[in-house]
């Protein structure tokens, strides 16, 4: 699925002496993290360099130790870019989704924004609780899948879809921080992973157990 046009919800740019505000540093400093290729920056017709508010709170987060927090900032992000991806349409062009009446593309569309909240929510929770929460909303897809028609492997490739979507979106934002991110996409793949597969052997549970 091509990223191609793909720009985070609500652009924030800010410039030099903003961004250097932001990050605690003095504009000198920054603009050299910026020359250097450290930092994501941006420059305008004019030669002048621009920042984006996300990427440079993802590029902080990824400069400390990965904490709850900034596991939380990551996935909000990355919410920002997934329903900029759906409300261009790509829904639409889903067989299973374009099935559903009205009301139910509401409902799953509310469902969709409800899992993302509790990602970002079950990101500083335990991994029991997390869990919980996951299976939670499972049952409640499930639910919703059936109440609607769809079957087993409809509601199995709505929920890959959303996935896809989701993972490919964490993936941008951290990949604009380069290496030095590596060991906070880790951690965040490994709480996204376990939750969402959870949330899709929930799903299964509730189409197979009567």
């Amino acid at each position: 699925m091509s990223k191609k046009g793909a720009k985070p919800a609500r652009e924030e740019w800010l410039g030099l002496a903003a961004a250097a505000s932001l990050l605690g540093v003095h504009p000198s400093t920054l603009r050299g993290w910026a020359d250097r290729g450290e930092l994501p920056a941006h420059r305008t017709a004019g030669g002048h360099r621009r920042f984006l508010r996300a990427e440079i709170q993802v590029w902080a987060a990824a400069q400390r130790a990965v904490q709850p927090a900034d596991l939380m900032l990551l996935v909000q992000n990355a919410i920002g870019r997934t329903h900029l991806e759906v409300a261009e349409g790509r829904l639409n062009e889903q067989a299973w989704y374009r099935d559903l009446s009205p009301d139910q593309r509401d409902r799953y569309r509310q469902n969709s924004r409800h899992m993302l909240t509790d990602l970002v929510r079950c990101a500083s929770l335990e991994p029991a609780q997390a869990e919980g929460e996951a299976r939670k909303l499972g049952a409640e897809y499930a639910r919703m899948g059936r109440e609607a028609g769809m079957t087993l492997h409809d509601a199995t490739e709505a929920y890959l879809f959303f996935r896809e979507f989701l993972m490919d979106s964490l993936f941008s934002l951290v990949e604009t921080v380069g290496p030095r991110a590596s060991h906070t996409w880790g951690d965040l793949r490994r709480h996204v992973a376990a939750f969402t597969d959870v949330l899709l052997l929930s799903i299964i549970e509730g189409y197979t157990d009567d």
